[in-house]
C-alpha cells in the first residue's frame, strides 16, 4: 500500500510539474502545434480487449420511427468552425409531471445560416404513455432559443414543475416551467444569462438553503462575425484544413450564480473560487457530492486544459483540488480533451467514481473514488480504456441496462472533421462512428459487449449527446442519443427476464423540490447500492432524475436510506420490487399526488396505470 501511494504521488507531482510547463507554453502561445485537440500517448504494451463472454446481453433496439419522432439536427458538411462542431445536448425530463419522460432535442445553425439571421429550432417531444412520442414544440416557446450546444434540468424555483437552462454561443436560456405546457424565457431577468459561448451547465445547491444554484461552463472566445480562418498552417490535421480550436483560442472562464430563493440569481464565481481565471475550454461540468461530507463538489471536463474539481469547504468557498486528486490530467500526465462526464458507484462502495469522454487517440478514462477526494486511473485495468481508444467519445453514462445491481456504461462517439473521410482509408479514420456499450462484471472490470447488443450500436452515426431513463416506465433503463447530422435514435431497452428493479422519484420540502443533490442508498438480497440525484452531465444533456436500481432476482428492499440535502434522512423498509415509488422529504413513501404540483394550472392527463402497480 505504501509503495502504491508513493508511486502515486511521485506521479502526480510530475504530472503537476508537466502541466505548469505545459499550460505556460500553451498561454504564451509558444508551443509549434498550438491548435487542435489534446491527443494522448499509446496504449500500454500488453492490453487486450475483453470481451462479454457467457452472459445474456439486452438486444438494444431502434424504435426511433415508431416513437414518431422526426427532428433532425442542422449540420454543415465542412464544419469549417468549431461551433458547427459542438452542439447535440439531449435533455429527459417529464416537463407535464404525469409520469411520463419527455425528451428535448437542442440544435444549432450553421454559421451561414447565423448571418443570415436564420435559426435552427429544437425540438420538445411529449411522451404519449404508448411508445410514441408527439412534437409540442410550438405549443411549449422553446423552438429556438439561440445557438443551441445543450442544457441541464431543475425546478430552480420550487414549484414543482421542471425548468430548463438551455446553454448557447450567445445569450443562454432559462425556460421557466409555466405548468401548462408552456415555458417562458426569464434568463435575462433572472440574471443567468452568460453572454459567452456557454457548453456545460448543471444545477446543485451547494449551500444548502433549499434552492438550487446553478454552474456554467464556457468554451472559447468565438465571434462568429469574424470566425478564425481555416487555411494556414495553425489549423491542419493530419495535413487537412480543418477547423481552428480549442487551441490556438482564448478561452472564455467560467460562471456559478447563486439562487436568492426570489427568481433571480446573483453570480458569485470569483467570490468562490470558480471562475477560472486561466480561461480553460470548458465543456461539461456536474455537481457530486464526491466525499460524502453532504456539500456538493463541482467537477468540469475541460477540453485540451486540465479538468477542475473544486472541493466545497462550505461558507460558500471552494478550493481547486484536480491535481493532487488525480481528475486533472491523464494517467501518463496528459491533458485529455475532456468532454463527457458520468458519474455512478460502479463498485458498490457507497463512492460514485467518474467517466470521461475523450478525443480520438486517448482512452476514455475511469477514476476510481477511493474516498478523501483521491481517484485512481483504473482506465485500462477495468478494460474500459482500449476499445475506445481510436474513437472521439461524447456521451457517456453509467446506467444498469440488465438489472444485474451493477452499474455498466454506454458511449457514443462520433469524429469533429468531417474532413477525415477525405484521408485514406488506411488513415483508420472515419467521421461516423459507433458507439460501446461495456457490461460490468462486478469485480471492478467491465467486457466489451457492443457487438453483441445490437444493430443499433455498431452503426457508424455522428452521434454527440445520450441521455438514459425508462422512457417505457417498465423497469428497463433506454438510451436516447442525439446526432449532429440525422435523426435521434430511441433505443429501446427490452431488459432481462426474471431481473428485477425498483425506481424512486423524490420531491423535497427543506431541500429543492427537484431532490438535485439527494443520495438513495439500498439493500436487497444482501446487495447494498447508492445512487446520487444529478442535473446535467453526459456530454451536454440531462439523464432521468428518478433513482432506478437493478435488483437481479431479489423481489424485496429490505432497507431503503435517503439523504437529502437538508440533512435529513429518511428510512424505509421492506418494500416489493418492480414498481415506481414516490417518495416526500421526511414522510417516506406517499401518493404520487402528493409529489405532483397543483393540477389547477395545468391540463395534465391522468397518471398511467403502468406508473403506480
Amino acid at each position: 500500500m505504501t509503495s502504491k501511494r508513493s508511486l502515486r504521488d511521485t506521479r502526480r507531482s510530475l504530472a503537476l510539474l508537466f502541466s505548469l510547463i505545459l499550460m505556460t507554453s500553451v498561454f504564451n502561445g509558444s508551443m509549434a502545434w498550438g491548435q487542435g485537440m489534446a491527443q494522448g500517448a499509446p496504449p500500454p504494451p500488453g492490453v487486450k480487449v475483453r470481451k462479454c463472454k457467457g452472459r445474456t446481453i439486452p438486444q438494444l433496439q431502434d424504435v426511433t420511427d415508431k416513437s414518431g419522432i422526426h427532428f433532425r439536427h442542422v449540420f454543415a458538411p465542412e464544419a469549417k468552425y468549431i461551433p458547427e462542431s459542438m452542439s447535440g445536448g439531449v435533455l429527459l425530463l417529464d416537463y407535464d409531471r404525469d409520469g411520463w419522460i419527455d425528451i428535448y432535442f437542442t440544435n444549432a445553425p450553421t454559421l451561414q445560416m447565423f448571418l443570415k439571421g436564420e435559426k435552427a429550432s429544437g425540438a420538445l417531444y411529449h411522451n404519449n404513455g404508448d411508445g410514441t412520442f408527439a412534437d409540442v414544440t410550438a405549443k411549449a416557446g422553446i423552438g429556438a432559443p439561440c445557438w443551441a450546444m445543450g442544457g441541464s434540468v431543475a425546478d430552480y424555483n420550487n414549484d414543482g414543475w421542471p425548468d430548463i437552462y438551455v446553454t448557447c454561443l450567445d445569450a443562454n436560456a432559462l425556460y421557466r416551467n409555466n405548468g401548462d405546457g408552456t415555458f417562458t424565457d426569464v434568463a435575462a431577468k433572472s440574471g443567468v444569462v452568460d453572454n459567452r459561448w456557454s457548453m456545460g451547465s448543471s444545477f446543485g445547491d451547494y449551500d444548502n438553503d433549499g434552492y438550487v444554484d446553478l454552474m456554467v461552463t464556457n468554451y472559447v472566445d468565438f465571434d462568429p462575425r469574424n470566425p478564425p480562418t481555416v487555411k494556414g498552417s495553425t489549423c491542419k490535421f493530419r495535413g487537412v484544413d480543418v477547423q481552428c480550436g480549442p487551441r490556438g483560442l482564448q478561452g472564455a472562464g467560467d460562471s456559478l450564480f447563486h439562487n436568492n430563493g426570489d427568481g433571480t440569481f446573483t453570480n458569485l464565481s470569483k467570490n468562490a473560487g470558480v471562475d477560472d481565471p486561466n480561461k480553460y475550454y470548458g465543456l461539461t461540468t456536474v455537481w457530486a457530492d464526491l466525499n460524502n461530507t453532504g456539500r456538493p463538489d463541482i467537477f468540469v471536463a475541460n477540453d485540451s486544459t486540465p479538468n477542475f474539481l473544486y472541493r466545497n469547504d462550505g461558507k460558500g468557498k471552494f478550493t481547486e483540488i484536480a491535481m493532487e486528486s488525480g481528475l486533472a490530467l491523464s494517467e501518463d500526465g496528459f491533458e485529455q480533451a475532456s468532454m463527457g462526464v458520468a458519474l455512478g458507484d460502479y463498485l458498490h462502495t457507497g463512492r460514485e467514481s467518474i467517466l470521461t469522454s475523450v478525443f480520438a487517440n486517448d482512452y476514455e478514462a475511469l477514476r476510481r473514488n477511493d474516498g478523501k477526494w483521491i481517484f485512481e486511473d483504473v482506465s485500462y485495468a477495468s478494460g474500459i480504456a482500449l476499445p475506445s481508444y481510436p474513437w472521439v467519445k461524447w456521451g457517456d453514462a453509467f446506467v444498469d441496462l440488465d438489472n444485474d445491481t451493477w452499474l455498466d456504461a454506454v458511449i457514443v462517439n462520433g469524429h469533429v472533421y468531417p474532413q477525415v473521410d477525405k484521408l485514406p482509408q488506411t488513415s483508420g479514420l472515419q467521421l461516423h462512428q459507433p458507439k460501446f456499450v461495456y457490461f460490468n462484471q462486478g469485480d471492478g472490470s467491465f467486457c466489451d459487449a457492443s457487438e453483441q447488443s445490437g444493430q443499433a450500436i455498431v452503426e457508424p452515426r455522428l452521434s454527440r449527446g445520450l441521455a438514459v431513463g425508462d422512457l417505457f416506465n417498465d423497469g428497463n433503463m433506454d438510451i436516447v442519443v442525439e446526432d449532429l447530422d440525422s435523426g435521434p435514435m430511441i433505443l429501446r431497452n427490452p431488459g432481462i427476464p426474471g431481473h428485477h428493479w425498483i425506481s424512486f422519484e423524490l420531491a423535497g420540502t427543506k431541500s429543492n423540490r427537484m431532490a438535485i443533490g439527494a443520495k438513495v442508498s439500498i439493500s436487497a438480497g444482501g446487495v447494498t447500492q447508492m445512487a446520487e440525484i444529478h442535473s446535467g452531465g453526459s456530454y451536454l444533456s440531462q439523464h432521468d432524475v428518478r433513482v432506478h436500481f437493478g435488483l437481479n432476482s431479489s423481489v424485496m428492499v429490505e432497507k431503503i436510506q435517503i439523504r437529502w440535502p437538508s440533512g435529513t434522512i429518511d428510512n424505509i423498509t421492506n418494500l416489493p420490487a418492480d414498481k415506481f415509488y414516490a417518495v416526500l422529504e421526511g414522510k417516506g413513501t406517499v401518493d404520487f399526488r402528493e409529489i405532483r404540483p397543483s393540477r389547477s394550472t395545468a391540463a395534465v392527463g391522468e397518471q398511467k396505470t403502468s406508473e403506480r402497480k
